[in-house]
């Protein structure tokens, strides 16, 4: 899966420079642009990003202190003209701090650091689930979808599956917020990575069709707007 990145910067150069430089990465994927905190704000809620490219010196807000008031901060890259908030951006566990005008082998010296941790998350990321009696590891990777059967979780992968008792889906769906995984419905949670088709009212998963719950709209529409909407012609 590709690496959702955002530029947050109020200079056009420094974000055209930014873009062109995810461009030549295949593992970068580009969702969204902004130029100050509250732009930057709304799309956080409105996009799943992994990666920041985060300016420091911004109008009303600056980057740092934008950052300090997230709760739920995405991995990011502070990029400035100016060395003096290092320690302040690496004190907030910052990816990198670039120094601007970013060359592209500074930038991908930094952006190897994420390529490289989120290829081993992608492969490690499993869940555990009670299946006849043995605790079964499962990637997620392989994961098509749940349904939920009444106490039990049906659990398709690679268009097979088999039984986990006891699993309320609501607390599954905790579980994997963050891991790509979609609530849809009451009784179905998809696994993004495998969506083929959508329209208003299911999801095409290959050969499964997945039915969209009326309570689950707004998550639904989330999900749309997410991973089809800067993709279609």
């Amino acid at each position: 899966m590709k690496i959702k990145c955002i530029i947050i910067d109020d200079e056009p150069l420094a974000v055209k420079l930014l873009e062109s430089h995810i461009s030549k990465i295949d593992d970068l994927q580009l969702v969204a642009t902004g130029n100050n905190a509250m732009e930057a704000y709304k799309i956080l809620q409105t996009h799943e990003v992994d990666l920041m490219f985060l300016d420091i010196q911004m109008p009303n807000l600056n980057g740092i202190e934008f950052l300090k008031s997230l709760k739920n901060k995405p991995q990011t890259i502070f990029t400035t003209a100016f060395r003096d908030y290092a320690l302040d951006g690496f004190e907030l566990e910052a990816v990198d701090y670039l120094l601007k005008p970013i060359t592209f082998q500074r930038f991908f010296q930094s952006v190897d650091r994420v390529l490289r941790n989120k290829a081993k998350d992608y492969e490690e990321d499993f869940v555990i689930v009670k299946v006849n009696g043995f605790n079964q590891k499962i990637k997620l990777s392989e994961i098509i979808y749940f349904e939920s059967q009444g106490n039990d979780i049906k659990i398709v992968l690679n268009d097979e599956y088999f039984l986990a008792s006891k699993i309320a889906i609501a607390e599954l769906a905790d579980r994997l917020k963050g891991k790509g995984f979609v609530r849809i419905h009451r009784s179905f949670i998809i696994n993004s990575k495998w969506v083929t088709a959508v329209n208003n009212h299911e999801v095409l998963l290959g050969q499964f069709t997945i039915p969209v719950g009326r309570s689950y709209k707004d998550e639904f529409d989330d999900f749309v707007k997410t991973f089809f909407e800067k993709r279609l012609f």
